[in-house]
């Protein structure tokens, strides 16, 4: 039984017993979404997202890539390896570093 989480997403095809799950368990979402790429899946339910945006150099006029690295909760239903592009949101904090997790799988990596 998956339930509706209010966002408008792909529901996972497996099921998972993880009450940290957005889709079967009792996690609410909130806050931001964000879509990015999973650097790390090595933790276990656990992996490292990449979030790149571009700022202004005002002085150069011209932009910069910055990134950030951020923990997110990987639920064994949708279970994203490396190099995935992923959508993110924010939840209440999981631990002591994951606030995020992630909620659909866009498209698969390759390497």
């Amino acid at each position: 039984m998956t339930k509706n989480i209010g966002i408008d997403v792909r529901k996972p095809k497996q099921e998972c017993k993880d009450m940290k799950c957005p889709f079967h368990g009792a996690l609410s979402m909130r806050g931001r979404t964000l879509t990015g790429r999973i650097l790390s899946a090595r933790m276990r339910n656990t992996a490292v997202f990449e979030l790149q945006r571009k700022m202004l150099l005002k002085k150069y006029q011209r932009f910069e890539v910055r990134r950030t690295k951020i923990s997110v909760h990987n639920p064994p239903c949708i279970n994203a390896q490396a190099n995935d592009l992923v959508r993110v949101m924010q939840c209440r904090p999981l631990s002591k570093t994951v606030n995020f997790v992630i909620i659909e799988k866009l498209a698969a990596g390759e390497e």
